[in-house]
């Protein structure tokens, strides 16, 4: 638990941007530029090519695009009112709501692609393989090399807070949005290139639509996952391993008990939380804070005391 002196001694600091804020924001500059020359190329492509695969991973990269887009402005804005006043907790999760806006934008495109494939597959058109083939294989090196650019901010199987002193980037949602949408892209540029190269030499022009609608499938069911993880941080969800770490070294029989325990995210790294305990006649309040010293994914505590 830090605390920062500004104008007071005991003033409480709220910037609780990720550790690598600035790093991560520049990566995501440099892959919206790459992305956004990829998704006009895969879509024009796809429209004179007439394959339906190609057009569900160029509408893909174009909401890629769109979503990098908001994690690129959530960024700027939440370091430009990081020190504002109007938030209580600063702006530790507008990332977390950009992550969330681009979720909810990407199911409602992966719900088109899906209908769109569905039809090319009940009523087929004319696909010019080759050429569909040559641009969709550009846009998975591009989706690679995004891959690679942002992959350097993303730490890799570290999905509890426990571990997030040492692998701080795994929280943050907006990096998280962008890396697993170049994941994304990749692999629906894989299914389209093994739709035309099976369309082109073994005739199985269905299988270009369905590769549509697997590509649909696999964008809705990342949207739900994103979505799911934004809106529990959105609205304060309770972090379990936090509050069971507080409980264990608060709590001491005959000595303190918690009465109301709350915390939750303020920041990619970082967490609030208020403990309200009882205590008797060897506790206080600067005890309880010397107990939660080593709780450091707690960057805001608010200790409560009450004597028996």
């Amino acid at each position: 638990m830090t605390f920062a002196n500004s104008t007071h001694p005991h003033t409480h600091e709220h910037v609780f941007l990720g550790s690598a804020h600035e790093e991560n924001a520049k990566r995501t500059l440099w892959v919206v530029m790459l992305t956004v020359v990829m998704m006009v190329a895969e879509i024009a492509a796809g429209a004179m090519t007439g394959s339906m695969a190609l057009l569900a991973d160029g509408f893909h990269m174009a909401t890629h695009a769109g979503a990098l887009g908001i994690a690129a402005a959530a960024y700027a804005y939440a370091k430009r009112n990081a020190d504002s006043p109007r938030y209580s907790f600063g702006t530790g999760k507008v990332g977390d709501l950009g992550g969330f806006a681009s979720a909810l934008i990407l199911a409602l495109v992966s719900l088109g692609i899906g209908v769109e494939s569905v039809i090319r597959l009940l009523q087929p058109t004319e696909v010019q393989f080759g050429t569909a083939t040559l641009i969709a294989v550009v846009g998975l090196a591009v989706n690679i090399a995004s891959a690679l650019l942002l992959g350097h901010g993303h730490s890799h199987g570290h999905d509890h807070d426990h571990d997030h002193a040492h692998h701080p980037h795994g929280n943050d949602n907006n990096m998280r949005s962008a890396y697993v949408h170049v994941i994304a892209d990749a692999l629906t540029s894989v299914l389209a290139i093994a739709a035309l190269l099976a369309g082109r030499y073994l005739g199985w022009v269905w299988l270009d639509p369905l590769m549509g609608i697997v590509g649909a499938i696999v964008i809705a069911r990342w949207s739900w996952s994103l979505m799911g993880a934004t809106a529990g941080v959105l609205l304060d969800q309770t972090d379990e391993h936090v509050a069971a770490e507080i409980r264990e070294l608060v709590e001491q029989p005959g000595d303190a008990t918690i009465t109301d325990l709350h915390v939750w995210r303020v920041g990619p790294d970082a967490h609030a939380a208020i403990v309200s305990v009882v205590g008797g006649a060897t506790t206080d309040a600067n005890s309880i804070r010397e107990r939660l010293k080593p709780v450091h994914e707690v960057s805001h505590l608010t200790v409560e005391f009450h004597a028996a």
